[in-house]
């Protein structure tokens, strides 16, 4: 008896057993284009409450740390006019989930407390709206400086993450 006959069944076998595993590897690694503009939405304050101060710095420090990171050729504030007319704009939408607001006397005298921490929800939307990328994101002062500095730390967090997975997405 000869081995023939059974290695184009083998074969196919082989083939039928590995094709969903094929299949599946491929659809984790969709192929992404790093967008080249997005608006940065407005962040909201209205279910948890925080304070304008906060909310106004979370926007600038977040615009200003894309801008300087170079995440994207073109960095629109929400409701810019210009942002309508470009073909492929994504939206960043941020949204407060916790904000500790410490004490900036309280870390200058005790290194052990008084910290101000707060978490965002980030995520990035295509034109259609559908996430393209959505992240928790913490932002933090432990030690020295006022209360608003969390604000930049996240700011500085959120660019740098948002770089690295759109680097990596498209690699």
């Amino acid at each position: 008896m000869t081995y023939k006959g059974y290695m184009p069944r083998f074969i196919v076998l082989l083939a039928l057993t590995l094709a969903p595993t094929i299949l599946r590897a491929q659809e984790r690694r969709p192929v992404k284009v790093r967008p080249a503009a997005v608006e940065v939405k407005m962040i909201p304050s209205d279910e948890l409450m925080l304070p304008a101060a906060f909310q106004v710095s979370l926007y600038e420090n977040l615009i200003d740390q894309l801008q300087k990171k170079r995440v994207f050729q073109t960095v629109y504030r929400d409701g810019d006019r210009n942002a309508e007319t470009v073909a492929e704009l994504t939206t960043l939408e941020c949204t407060v989930l916790k904000l500790k607001k410490g004490s900036e006397m309280l870390r200058e005298v005790t290194t052990v407390a008084g910290a101000t921490s707060m978490t965002l929800r980030c995520e990035l939307r295509d034109s259609n709206g559908d996430a393209l990328w959505v992240r928790d994101i913490s932002g933090k002062v432990r030690f020295f400086g006022a209360s608003l500095k969390a604000t930049y730390d996240f700011a500085k967090k959120a660019a740098a993450q948002i770089d690295r997975d759109l680097q990596s997405a498209n690699s």
